[in-house]
């Protein structure tokens, strides 16, 4: 499924997708989990465009390129231009839509290239890497900085947080990444993963929430 049929308040986006901005790390006890310091300044990569499907419906993972990670995430969506360091009102302005979202890793694949001090980005950006929900309007959330996401696969929560619990909250790291690269309408922001990691599975069953906003069923096909 593309971005296209994604929706917003029950009308399609009219714009096309552009990038997706990610921040890594960002929740303590996730960096703790997977033996990584705890950042002191804001971990920021890229996923094209072209890695973003749709959850409803189910979606694939790779099956010959070792283990596939879930990562439940916040996924705001940029609706006006933001560049070099906005302030707070240029960033509430600019949040057209808010979802949970999937960040999926080959987690070998990239233990691998950290081994070797390589880049990763074959790790965390290939097709499929980043499942979005649909998004609900961004003045539907009242407050950016208490929004919960919470993972449930086959009946078991695995991953249940807040945007309180992120190390860098979610407007000052849009600020910080509208530092380094232009942001446009149509691109997306993951913003961090809470504790609970783990593998996904071909037919597994999934609930992915925003608490109290939204909710969707999908499965690993």
């Amino acid at each position: 499924m593309s971005y296209q049929h994604q929706y917003i308040d029950g009308t399609r986006i009219h714009f096309p997708l552009g990038k997706v901005v990610c921040i890594g790390r960002n929740y303590a006890e996730h960096a703790k989990e997977l033996n990584n310091p705890v950042p002191t300044e804001p971990l920021l990569f890229i996923k094209p465009g072209s890695c973003v499907v749709g959850l409803e419906g189910g979606f694939s993972i790779p099956g010959d390129r070792g283990s596939v990670h879930y990562e439940a995430e916040i996924a705001v969506l940029i609706g006006k231009p933001l560049s070099r360091t906005p302030n707070e009102e240029e960033v509430l302005d600019a949040i057209s839509g808010i979802a949970p979202s999937l960040d999926l890793t080959l987690r070998d694949v990239q233990s691998k290239l950290k081994e070797k001090g390589h880049p990763w980005e074959v790790a965390k950006s290939f097709d499929g890497a980043c499942v979005l929900a649909p998004f609900v309007p961004g003045d539907a959330i009242a407050d950016l900085r208490d929004i919960g996401i919470r993972l449930s696969i086959n009946g078991e929560v695995r991953q249940d947080g807040s945007s309180s619990e992120m190390i860098f909250p979610i407007i000052p790291v849009i600020q910080e990444m509208a530092g380094h690269f232009n942001l446009q309408p149509g691109d997306v922001i993951l913003t961090g993963t809470p504790a609970g990691v783990g593998p996904l599975n071909k037919g597994d069953e999934l609930v992915l929430e925003l608490v109290g906003h939204s909710s969707f069923a999908s499965q690993v096909l």
